[in-house]
This record gives structure tokens, C-alpha cells and sequence, in this order.
């Protein structure tokens, strides 16, 4: 039996922020090699569709349509590495 999905605006952007956390958690070398050599979403987009595709199956389509995840990736992947030295900020 499938667990009912979120439907909760808060519980879906802390789901989010948790695939996002556990992305950049076990990837940062990747993440910072990505950075540097400016193919961040080529080189991780396994890692990403794939975090996206867990936060589909666990909120209603309604919450996922918000972005939520997409702004996980910015704000616990992305930002966390802004004093990197790279050419793209």
C-alpha cells in the first residue's frame, strides 16, 4: 500500500530540502568539480531527475508544480558553494 502523499506545503518544501541536503551531502566533489568547470546540471543530472522523481511520488501534483525542489537545488546545493573559485559568479 503506497503512502498518501503529501499534500502539505510545509512537509513538501522540508521533504525538498532533505533530497536536496543528501544530493549535495554525497556528491561534493562532484558538485564543486561541476561548479568549476560550469556543467553542473550535466553532471549531475542523474542525481537530480532522480531527487525529483522521489519528490513526485511523494507530493500531490499540486505542490510539486511549486517548485519546491528546483529551489532545494539552488538553496542546498548550489548557494552553499558560493566562495568557490569558478568563472560562473
Amino acid at each position: 500500500m503506497a503512502a498518501t502523499p503529501i499534500d502539505n506545503d510545509a512537509r513538501a518544501q522540508q521533504l525538498a530540502r532533505a533530497i536536496a541536503s543528501d544530493i549535495q551531502l554525497y556528491n561534493k566533489q562532484k558538485i564543486e568539480e561541476a561548479l568549476i568547470n560550469d556543467n553542473f546540471f550535466d553532471a549531475l543530472g542523474e542525481e537530480i531527475m532522480e531527487g525529483r522523481d522521489l519528490f513526485r511520488g511523494r507530493v500531490t501534483p499540486e505542490l510539486f508544480r511549486k517548485n519546491y525542489y528546483d529551489r532545494a537545488i539552488v538553496d542546498r546545493v548550489i548557494k552553499p558553494m558560493a566562495s568557490l573559485k569558478t568563472h560562473i559568479w
